[in-house]
């Protein structure tokens, strides 16, 4: 696992350039409105805030006119627009600073907007993989991981399976064509994992080599 802040990309979302054999599958990034309203829950808010104006109204129907009364609730619906619009532009900087990659040997995640945090896993330190997609096809694939590799779910929020908190599991959150890019991962992760690889022994044992699975 490798965490760099700060060290300049010599490839895009990466932290050090691709050794030899190992080449980019796939990058991208999560969709601003639908990191909104998955991590944000944005439309959750903007309900409460119409469930506030209408609760505002029935309130004032009591005293005044009806129409008067309805005026009243519009202070809370602007609030919630204002809010809403702040939720967003906060998903939309988290989206603009986030890349996340598939090579042929581990998951890359370049996340968070105001303290940089590189991810790299590789696949043989996955066990699973979770995709959840919407209608439009816009998805989250959540990776959970094996042996002692963690993460804290605070620090890698909202690029995490939500509420699974004691074992964290890193997630593309909210990118587009979700399906196909978890296709990629489990071929990706599939050939990695039972390829073949050549251990060297001693020649003084009567052997040049061995190919063990990795």
């Amino acid at each position: 696992m490798h965490h760099d802040d700060f060290k300049f990309e010599p490839v895009h979302g990466l932290p050090e350039a691709l050794p030899e054999g190992e080449h980019i599958l796939w990058q991208g990034a999560p969709t601003p409105m639908r990191l909104a309203k998955e991590a944000w829950k944005m439309n959750w808010v903007m309900g409460y805030f119409v469930v506030l104006a209408i609760w505002r109204a029935g309130v004032s129907s009591t005293s005044v006119p009806l129409a008067t009364a309805m005026g009243h609730g519009i202070p809370l619906l602007i609030a919630g627009a204002v809010v809403c619009l702040v939720i967003y532009c906060l998903a939309r900087v988290q989206a603009k600073s986030t890349v996340y990659t598939l090579t042929n040997k581990r998951v890359g995640m370049r996340i968070g907007a105001a303290l940089t945090m590189t991810l790299n896993l590789p696949y043989v330190c996955i066990g699973n993989a979770a995709l959840k997609t919407s209608k439009n096809g816009h998805g989250t694939i959540s990776f959970e991981l094996i042996g002692g590799t963690r993460f804290s779910y605070l620090m890698t929020w909202p690029h995490v399976r939500p509420w699974r908190i004691s074992r964290s599991q890193p997630s593309f959150r909210a990118i587009p064509d979700a399906a196909r890019v978890a296709a990629i991962f489990a071929d990706a992760a599939e050939t990695r994992v039972h390829a073949p690889k050549i251990e060297r022994i001693n020649s003084n044992q009567g052997a040049t080599g061995t190919v063990a699975a990795e």
